[in-house]
């Protein structure tokens, strides 16, 4: 069975098992369905009608932790049924494609050769994730420790969190290392 139809099995069966009363929601007339409707389930939980019933469609894989204890809660899960939940929607977060690390983007050569004419100062290109992508020569030196000691792309954050010589190499290391997750947080 695939966990589309999985999920939508699980969720409304569970929605049929309860009844309004047992939620706490005055029942008035008589239903179509047994339990609770997609509704009344979604405002039990707070989450939009809508939204609810893209989850009960099998859409599990953009659901939050938290969506998923308010439906477990409205629904009146047990411990088993709740891990189920939780199961199914990691199973469908597995199926969906997940968003690829995107690599990094190589340096043109005129941008290289423009930083090779740069020969007064140090130059080093980064991207936000802090991979080093070129440098000049003087900046090549200069951040030598970083950049020689490293198979693949360097990067400043990994240097300076996980090479022991990083903290010798930055003179304000605790400063450099606030930077350096400020950096990688935006």
């Amino acid at each position: 069975m695939d966990t589309r139809a999985e999920v939508r099995d699980f969720l409304r069966t569970r929605r049929a098992k309860i009844t309004p009363e047992q939620a706490g929601i005055a029942s008035y007339g008589q239903r179509r369905v047994p339990g609770l409707r997609r509704d009344e389930v979604a405002r039990l939980a707070g989450v939009s009608v809508d939204y609810y019933v893209r989850l009960e469609k099998g859409n599990l894989n953009t659901a939050s932790d938290s969506v998923l204890t308010a439906i477990a809660n409205a629904l009146h899960l047990d411990d088993a049924e709740r891990a189920h939940l939780f199961a199914l929607a990691q199973a469908s977060r597995a199926g969906s494609p997940r968003c690829r690390r995107l690599q990094s983007p190589a340096i043109r050569p005129s941008v290289q050769h423009f930083l090779d004419t740069i020969t007064g100062s140090a130059v080093l290109v980064r991207n936000g994730r802090l991979d080093i992508l070129a440098t000049n020569p003087l900046g090549r030196a200069l951040w030598a420790p970083a950049i020689d000691t490293v198979v693949g792309r360097p990067n400043m954050a990994r240097f300076a969190f996980l090479d022991p010589h990083g903290p010798d190499f930055y003179g304000d290391w605790a400063a450099v290392g606030r930077d350096a997750v400020a950096l990688l947080r935006t």
